[in-house]
């Protein structure tokens, strides 16, 4: 059979000396001509033409087989199959003695997307959200999908007040019919706020409800806070908090009618009018409730906090609604709608409010799943779940448990999501998510003084070993002047109940840096073991027994204070040689953690209180020792951070308070910007310091997240001022005699460990004190 081209008005199918093209008569079927394919038994099936797409791929498109006889339909169907793949730019289909033969023009694949000129976007993120939109390594090159992310990244760029920008695309072959993808960026200049204009305010002034916007004019901070740079999602942000504002100042019906953004012709400057109608201010007179209770009338009605002759608030409406639903979920009503429907009366200016109680269906715990602990094991986490399967919902004892979590201290990051599951309308799930932390971690502290230049100290530490969520290693503190070889372990679920159990082994060596005028040198040899006893969520209460042996060796410049104890405990009567003392220490102590993280905490407490007492020993003295944290998120991105500590110890029978438990004060972790231990009284030879038995530090920090750290959390700077002073046993506390200081700093868990920085400068420092304004601590994790 022959068919010649110019026969035809298109072309159908043709015989040349071995082959005849097919597939052009199979398009003109499927167009609606009538030339048609002579059906043949397929004997054999080849593909030509593909570089990286299997073979194999295209049979499974194909629907026919070695042996089955090929027609239009067949060839209709495997012409729109495999062009349906997306893999090829062309397709033809042959006969070759019964042979039929796939040829295939593959489309490029794309090898690289790159980017110039972007400095408001991080590259990796860029890159990661193009794949989404199917523009990334290893993806077919598609012209549409190109135009669409590029579309996307103007957009984006947009968003971020940089109107000005311009975005050119680059696409050039290479080799393997592979393409390199470059999208070319010119960020231009960012726009910013000339001017907000706010129409229709009565009650409130313009200056007033401009203080409640994210969005401003530029000022003195706006480089940091980037509030005068335009967002539509800002804005969306901005407009809420004016209607929230007159809400809980009792403008029930207030509206935000529109707005506009206008922008130069430069593209530089936006102007934005917010127009507002506030409406009348209603007073609240009668609440009742309506719906389904469970008799819970009464203790439901308690929880609301619109109280008859209080003037409207929306948020003690929302808040009285989540309590409510919160009471609710405590019995398992995980899904519980409470509606506040309000009867206005606009002449009087009053509301009625009736809450409405939908609890829903019960809801139990079906799964609780953990991700992302590659080291931890699932039952360290799973432990410290206050939630459990199979039992209901509880959004409180859901974030218990995640709080509990946090506070272990191995994660940088946890979070939970209760979705309901699939399939079910009285079921959810609890996923938490978290992110491991280095556990291990090489540490090294430095500073940097006129007297020493500059000085370090290293110490090595393993917790959560093996993700056990024990402290198991060798701690060793290599410090030229305090050397601490110690072996310890600890068990925080010594039983099941969850004692833990603590022991340490230890030697310790100390003697003052070079900079001291006085020579010493304290050796002690112990042991301890210490008891937790969980008494509640976030009480703890520990007891504790050891054994220690000191020696103190003193010599000719000793501090006359060292040489006075060598003398009281057995050594020669000039105070010059060694004394050396067994104490058995007793402890008691008691712990409550309520923060929301132990790595990163935005609120909560902490509380330490620790009692020491020594009766069957040498020593006879007995120390105490309060710690108390707090913290309160200021704005959603300002927290503020208070520490106190308290410490005291005074020596029992007629001993005096052995120096070598006094306490030390100056440098990071008490009042920075003085020298690490310097506080406190000198020696009046030597002009060392002695430290004391009593001790008063006080800081307060306002924390921030760093600019352009993203979700690490652990990344921040803050400002400081610090107090504290150290005192001796026969002195006085004078809150003059404090030191202060405050300064700026920085802190952040990195991937190679804790890292920490202050620049310090004392407020109120006396001739004789030593100070140092740059202080550093980091670590090495592992």
């Amino acid at each position: 059979m022959k068919l010649q081209p110019d026969r035809l008005a298109l072309p159908s199918f043709v015989l040349s000396s071995r082959r005849s093209l097919i597939g052009a008569a199979v398009l003109a079927l499927c167009a609606g001509h009538a030339a048609a394919v002579t059906p043949f038994v397929v004997k054999d099936i080849r593909v030509e033409g593909i570089q990286r797409t299997e073979a194999g791929t295209v049979f499974s498109y194909l629907p026919v087989r070695v042996g089955e006889t090929f027609d239009d339909d067949k060839g209709t169907a495997a012409i729109k199959a495999l062009y349906a793949t997306g893999f090829f730019k062309d397709i033809r289909l042959e006969e070759e003695n019964g042979v039929l033969v796939v040829l295939v023009e593959e489309r490029p694949a794309i090898a690289s997307v790159d980017f110039t000129g972007t400095k408001e976007f991080e590259k990796d993120m860029l890159v990661k959200a193009l794949r989404e939109i199917g523009v990334g390594e290893t993806k077919i090159f598609d012209k549409a999908s190109v135009d669409r992310a590029e579309q996307e990244l103007k957009r984006q760029y947009l968003s971020h007040g940089l109107y000005g920008v311009k975005i050119t695309t680059t696409v050039t072959p290479i080799e393997r019919n592979r393409v390199n993808v470059m999208f070319n960026v010119d960020e231009g200049d960012v726009a910013k706020i000339r001017q907000i204009n706010i129409v229709g305010n009565k009650a409130f002034s313009d200056k007033e409800l401009r203080g409640l916007l994210q969005l401003s004019t530029s000022g003195w901070f706006t480089w940091y806070s980037k509030a005068d740079q335009y967002s539509k999602q800002k804005l969306t942000g901005d407009l809420e908090n004016i209607k929230s504002w007159y809400l809980n100042h009792g403008y029930l019906e207030v509206n935000v009618e529109s707005t506009q953004v206008s922008i130069t012709p430069d593209k530089k400057d936006i102007y934005l009018t917010i127009n507002i109608t506030e409406g009348d201010k209603y007073t609240v007179t009668g609440v009742k409730m309506d719906g389904e209770m469970f008799g819970r009338e009464e203790e439901l009605k308690s929880l609301v906090l619109l109280k008859p002759g209080q003037t409207y608030s929306g948020d003690l409406q929302e808040a009285s609604n989540k309590r409510i639903a919160d009471r609710l979920a405590s019995f398992g009503y995980a899904f519980a709608n409470v509606t506040a429907n309000p009867e206005i009366n606009r002449e009087k200016r009053e509301v009625a409010f009736t809450f409405f109680v939908d609890p829903g269906k019960r809801a139990y715990v079906r799964h609780m799943t953990i991700s992302g602990n590659t080291i931890t094991r699932d039952e360290v986490i799973r432990r410290e779940f206050r939630q459990f399967e199979s039992s209901w919902y509880d959004p409180n004892r859901v974030k218990l448990s995640r709080d509990r979590v946090d506070r272990l201290g191995y994660f940088k990051d946890v979070t939970v999501e209760t979705p309901e599951s699939q399939g079910t309308t009285d079921q959810v799930d609890v996923n938490i998510a978290v992110v491991e932390k280095p556990t291990g971690n090489f540490m090294i502290g430095g500073a940097f003084s006129q007297a020493e230049k500059f000085t370090f100290t290293a110490s090595v530490t393993q917790a959560n070993f093996a993700g056990s969520g024990n402290t198991v290693g060798i701690e060793l503190n290599t410090s030229k002047y305090n050397r601490t070889i110690s072996f310890a372990q600890t068990n925080p679920y010594f039983t099941d109940e969850g004692v833990s159990r603590a022991f340490q082994v230890y030697l310790r060596t100390s003697r003052p840096p070079a900079i001291n005028l006085g020579s010493y040198s304290v050796r002690q040899l112990g042991s301890n073991m210490t008891f937790g006893v969980p008494f509640s969520e976030i009480d703890t209460v520990y007891f504790g027994a050891g054994v220690e042996r000191t020696e103190l060796e003193t010599d000719e410049s000793s501090p006359t204070l060292y040489k006075q104890f060598v003398m009281q405990n057995g050594g020669p009567a000039s105070g010059v040689g060694t004394a050396t003392t067994n104490s058995i220490p007793l402890t008691v102590a008691w712990g409550r953690d309520s923060r929301d993280s132990a790595v990163t905490p935005t609120r909560g407490r902490y509380q330490r209180a620790n009692l020491e007492v020594d009766f069957f020993g040498d020593a006879k003295y007995y120390r105490a020792i309060y710690e108390h944290q707090w913290y309160r998120p200021i704005t959603r991105w300002m927290t503020l951070a208070l520490k106190g500590e308290l410490d005291y110890g005074k020596g029992m029978q007629g001993h005096a308070y052995p120096v070598f438990k006094n306490f030390y004060g100056g440098g990071i972790g008490s009042v920075r910007g003085y020298e690490s231990s310097s506080l406190g009284i000198v020696d009046p030879y030597t002009y060392d310091a002695l430290g004391g038995s009593k001790r008063i530090i006080g800081n307060a920090e306002l924390q921030f997240p760093f600019p352009g750290s993203g979700q690490d959390r652990s990344l921040r700077w803050f400002t400081f001022a610090d107090a504290g002073q150290i005192y001796q046993e026969n002195q006085k506390i004078r809150p003059s005699e404090l030191r202060t200081s405050a300064g700026i700093g920085l802190s952040w868990i990195s991937p190679v460990g804790p890292l920490k920085l202050s620049y310090a400068k004392p407020l109120n420092s006396k001739p004789g004190d030593r100070l140092e304004r740059f202080q550093f601590q980091m670590g090495t994790g592992f």
